[in-house]
């Protein structure tokens, strides 16, 4: 899908899928906690919880989102963007904080196994989750392919991980229906929670990157780097700086010209470099430096 070149679209469609991932956390939220209520399951209590965080992280999201949608100002010339990987800090803390509170509820209840009741409920109350979560989803993942939010890809991440969860939830109630097993369910429970602390790590892992300012990914660096030698004028580039802060990137470039040209033609060149790779990254500031050099 083709990247959003206009701020105001890119502005509307985050707003947009932050609003959706909070309407079907709360609506999910109540779906689960009607279901848990029937079943006391303890599988189905993961997921209720982890529905509950999902709720608090897309609105931690939400305002995040907000914020770094700010514009620039005299105290923050290079924009509010780092607002999104702070969000993804607090999300994989709410994340975390959520498997902790599973593996206690869990272990009480393998040391005292009781049978899961009613699991037709629990059963439809989770594929009609899944499907809300599928159509969600999709759109969080149109949305980040559109704009390279890493609030909304931190919150699909966690949403796509929802999708094994539930249905991990599925096999657990019907474990429980068919086999009579009560300490499955407690194990399963178990296992979700290992899934969410994973979840949270790859979380951590992407919010951390953006906050010390890493360098892109090499391919994204050598794309950049190839759209400016392919300008036949540039003889050769270096000093190539990038870094990503939430759906806005920046990157610096040294570009070689041949020192005999006017001021005025080598101006041009480094503009029409900066439009090319803007092309490609169409959220990214770029600064390109010119530097005299004897021709080839």
């Amino acid at each position: 899908m083709t990247p959003v070149r206009d701020p105001a679209l890119t502005a509307r469609l985050l707003r947009r899928a932050g609003r959706a991932s909070v309407a079907v956390a709360a609506m999910l939220i109540a779906m689960k906690a009607v279901a848990y209520v029937a079943t006391d399951s303890v599988s189905l209590l993961s997921s209720l919880i982890d529905s509950l965080l999902d709720l608090a992280a897309s609105l931690v999201n939400m305002l995040a989102i907000r914020h770094a949608l700010t514009p620039a100002d005299a105290e923050h010339r290079f924009g509010h963007g780092k607002a999104e990987p702070l969000a993804g800090l607090a999300q994989s803390a709410f994340i975390a904080g959520s498997a902790i509170l599973l593996f206690f509820e869990a272990a009480r209840r393998l040391a005292a196994p009781q049978p899961v009741a009613n699991t037709g409920a629990g059963i439809a109350v989770m594929v009609v989750s899944i499907l809300a979560t599928l159509a969600l989803v999709a759109y969080q993942r149109s949305v980040v392919r559109r704009t390279g939010s890493v609030a909304i890809g931190a919150d699909s991440l966690h949403y796509q991980g929802d999708l094994l969860l539930n249905g991990s939830v599925i096999v657990s109630l019907l474990a429980s229906r068919y086999m009579t097993v009560p300490w499955l369910d407690p194990l399963f429970g178990i296992g979700i929670g290992l899934f969410i602390l994973w979840s949270a790590l790859g979380i951590l892992r992407l919010s951390v990157t953006q906050l010390m300012d890493r360098e892109l990914p090499d391919e994204e660096r050598e794309q950049i780097r190839a759209i400016a030698l392919a300008r036949p004028e540039v003889l050769g580039v270096h000093d190539l700086k990038t870094r990503a802060s939430g759906p806005q990137t920046f990157v610096q470039m040294h570009v070689e010209l041949d020192g005999e040209i006017p001021l005025s033609r080598a101006h041009a060149v480094a503009e029409d470099v900066e439009a090319a790779i803007r092309r490609a990254f169409p959220h990214a500031e770029i600064i390109i430096h010119q530097d005299p050099v004897a021709a080839r």
